[in-house]
């Protein structure tokens, strides 16, 4: 079953525990890492800032440790999938009763890794289908009293403008009663990509990416003379989204 990309974070204090995940994790084509986190607070931070699909979550950390960011994240109104990453074993039953969807213990073995993101994926698959209700479903958007149902095909890109929700298309700008986030999930079955914190695009219409600065670029849409921002955080896992 084909499925969207997971957008990932590692969260970890220790340097040496974030490189390590990120460099074990390279082998799986659907896991994005789009961040890491160094502490609780910043974790969490993180998930509100940038709404992943998947947190690799250390347990034991300063100030705040991971099952008190797990309770806090599972209280979010679509939290990501939680799998712990920690030296100490003996945390396993708690962090199954935070529904946490797997429990590796440091040094990581590979095939455990590998049959925690495969159970990660089932989930993340399931929950896609679940979404999408049907091929022919259409997005039901808003302007001048007026739904209109958009093919999501049709959509350019969506962003957050102030406190609502626009949906771009070659013919007008729509407002959307979901979040970002809500759009991100409807239209995962189909070519979009979280480039932004307010900007979702469908990567079918990018035409070129340009450097804006301090690491950050600009797409170039087909059809489209607004500039899109891109986070820097988000440039290598667009680029290995979309290119061959």
């Amino acid at each position: 079953m084909t499925i969207a990309k997971i957008r990932t974070i590692i969260v970890d204090d220790e340097k040496y525990g974030r490189e390590e995940l990120h460099y074990l994790l390279q082998v799986f084509p659907n896991i994005v890492i789009v961040g890491e986190a160094q502490s609780g607070t910043e974790a969490i931070a993180k998930v509100m800032e940038l709404q992943p699909d998947l947190l690799f979550l250390d347990i034991e950390m300063p100030e705040m440790n991971g099952k008190e960011v797990a309770s806090i994240i599972k209280q979010m109104k679509q939290p990501p999938y939680i799998v712990f990453a920690t030296a100490y074993p003996q945390f396993a039953v708690d962090a199954f009763q935070l529904q946490a969807k797997g429990y590796l213990v440091k040094p990581i073995d590979e095939v455990q890794l590998a049959e925690t993101i495969s159970q990660v994926e089932n989930a993340f698959a399931i929950k896609s289908t679940q979404e999408k209700t049907n091929p022919a479903a259409k997005l039901a958007v808003d302007k001048e009293d007026t739904i209109h149902f958009l093919d999501p095909e049709s959509i350019l890109y969506a962003y957050r403008d102030e406190k609502n929700t626009k949906v771009q298309t070659n013919v007008a700008a729509y407002e959307s009663k979901f979040t970002l986030k809500e759009l991100e999930h409807r239209l995962a079955p189909y070519a979009f990509f979280r480039v932004h914190r307010s900007y979702l695009v469908n990567t079918a219409y990018i035409s070129e990416m340009n450097a804006w600065f301090n690491g950050a670029y600009q797409l170039t849409l087909t059809g489209v003379s607004e500039q899109i921002p891109v986070s820097r955080n988000y440039v290598k896992p667009l680029r290995k989204m979309i290119e061959l």
